[in-house]
């Protein structure tokens, strides 16, 4: 499942975010630092309109979207790396994710107590990544030297390992993050399972006032636009506070605020679409009377490795796949008039999973 870490500054709007994006109120959100305490988690749907569609077509008996597991971590500070605040206990939480959404402040409010007693988002996001790059400095200093007996033995995983950690560590010492090292995917995936921080996906979340939320932008966002440019990194704009106050709306009511707000579309969406984008991922469909249900998949997948989220078995005895594109399963109004018309493909294990494709897996183990 993709999981997410929301990090940040304290009193950023992390937790108000992490309640807008759950539509719950279950993280508590005060007006000091480390009102977080323990991670709040929550699975967050994918929203789908597909979906739905989909699903009375077929007259499907229940409906399974895509989900992300949110986690909100405590505000980070300065000396994190070495315990300050509540230090390492939260830092290796965000080892567990894919990506980190990264909350930055870019609103004036005098009654809104700051860290630093400023607001300056370059500042802020230099400090949280400084705390990043420290904490993988020490993780890999710890492997190598750990590794340094094992070394002498010539065992080839090992020796690779530490070559890519040797690559990896001058950045580390500038405060770099690991990524500038721009280690190939091979080499990334060989030390994926150290969760190394600063090589995973970032997305900027630049939390600003309801007054500017109509806007594209505002000058402390400029700021986070522009280092989210330079680093490859994704950029939403949101207003945590407006999004809080969706909670518990209706589908009207929230079309209603949000006309009001002067804005078309609620920050989960713009932070999941923009979640896809970074990551590479799209969706696939499996549409039966008994479920209907949405696939996170990465873009470029073929049809045994789309196979394998349903269940292993699947990728193991693949046979072949009945593919329907979505816009053609809609218009032929289901499976067996889309068979009838010719819009129904039988497909190998050489066929590129499209995103809104509906499959169908023929597998025999």
């Amino acid at each position: 499942m993709l999981k997410a870490g929301i990090v940040g500054l304290p009193n950023v709007g992390k937790s108000t975010l992490f309640n807008a994006l759950s539509n719950n109120e279950t993280a508590e959100a005060a007006n000091y630092p480390f009102c977080t305490i323990e991670p709040n988690t929550a699975m967050v749907i994918v929203p789908d309109s597909r979906l739905k569609e989909l699903q009375i077509l077929v007259n499907g008996q229940r409906t399974v979207p895509a989900v992300i597991e949110f986690v909100d971590i405590a505000g980070l500070v300065k000396g994190a790396s070495q315990g300050e605040g509540l230090g390492n206990k939260f830092l290796s939480n965000i080892k567990e994710t894919d990506l980190i959404v990264h909350v930055v402040r870019c609103f004036d409010d005098p009654n809104v107590i700051h860290v630093a007693g400023k607001v300056d988002p370059v500042d802020d996001i230099s400090l949280i990544n400084t705390e990043l790059a420290i904490s993988d400095l020490d993780l890999v200093e710890k492997c190598r030297e750990k590794y340094s007996k094992k070394l002498r033995t010539g065992e080839k995983e090992i020796i690779e390992i530490d070559a890519i950690f040797e690559k990896i560590l001058p950045f580390l010492q500038e405060g770099l993050p690991a990524k500038a090292a721009n280690l190939s995917e091979e080499e990334k995936f060989k030390i994926k399972s150290y969760g190394l921080l600063t090589l995973k996906k970032v997305i900027y979340a630049a939390n600003v006032s309801e007054a500017d939320i109509a806007k594209d932008t505002n000058e402390y966002v400029d700021k986070v636009r522009k280092i989210a440019e330079e680093e490859a990194c994704g950029l939403v704009m949101i207003c945590a506070n407006a999004e809080a106050q969706l909670i518990g709306l209706g589908d009207e009511e929230k079309d209603e605020f949000l006309k009001e707000l002067g804005v078309k579309e609620m920050g989960l969406k713009k932070l999941i679409k923009e979640t896809y984008r970074l990551l590479g991922l799209q969706t696939y469909f499996t549409a039966g009377e008994k479920e209907v249900r949405a696939w996170t998949i990465d873009i470029g997948d073929k049809a045994p490795r789309a196979a394998s989220k349903i269940h292993t078995d699947f990728e193991r005895g693949f046979i072949k796949a009945e593919v329907i594109s979505y816009n053609d399963f809609i218009q032929c109004k289901g499976r067996v008039a889309a068979r009838s018309s010719g819009k129904a493909r039988d497909e190998g294990k050489e066929y590129v999973v499209q995103d809104g494709d509906v499959i169908e897996f023929k597998f025999n183990v």
